[in-house]
C-alpha cells in the first residue's frame, strides 16, 4: 500500500477516535466538544507523522514533547477557578484534551490497537458520573 495512503488513513483514524471522545464531551455540554477533540487528535497525529516521515534523521521524540507541552497550554485554558466558591472546573476537560492528543499521536505512529483501546478507556472513564453532578431528569 502507498505510504501516503497509510498516513492519510492514520489521520482519519485519529479524527474518528477524537470524535468518539468529543461526542461524549459534547453530550455532557462541556466547553471542549466534538470539533475541538477531532482537531486535537488529528493535529497530534499529523505532527507525529511529519516528525517520523518528513525528518527521518531527526529525533521524533522532540516533536512529541512539543505536542505534549503545547496541548498542556490548551488544556490549561479550559480550567477555571471560581475564587469565592473555591471550585475548580474544567480539569476533566483538560485531561480529555491531553488524552486525545496522546490517542492522536498513537494513531499517527501506527499504533492502531493501542489508540483504539485508549479511546475505549477514556470514553468509559468519561461516562462515570462526577459525585457532585446532579442526576439528569428521568424521561
Amino acid at each position: 500500500m502507498n505510504a501516503e495512503l497509510i498516513m492519510a488513513l492514520r489521520l482519519l483514524l485519529a479524527a474518528v477516535l477524537g470524535a468518539i471522545i468529543g461526542f461524549q464531551r459534547e453530550r455532557a455540554h462541556r466547553p471542549a466538544g466534538l470539533r475541538t477533540h477531532i482537531l486535537i487528535a488529528t493535529g497530534a497525529a499529523l505532527f507525529t507523522i511529519i516528525s517520523t516521515y518528513a525528518f527521518p534523521t531527526a529525533d521524533p521524540s522532540r516533536i512529541a514533547a512539543g505536542v505534549v507541552s503545547g496541548i498542556g497550554f490548551i488544556g490549561a485554558g479550559t480550567i477555571i477557578q471560581r475564587s469565592r466558591a473555591h471550585i475548580v472546573e474544567g480539569l476533566t476537560t483538560a485531561a480529555s484534551i491531553w488524552a486525545v492528543a496522546a490517542i492522536g499521536m498513537a494513531a499517527g505512529s501506527g499504533l492502531y490497537i493501542l489508540s483504539g483501546v485508549a479511546t475505549i478507556i477514556v470514553f468509559l472513564i468519561l461516562l462515570i458520573p462526577h459525585p457532585g453532578e446532579p442526576k439528569p431528569p428521568a424521561n
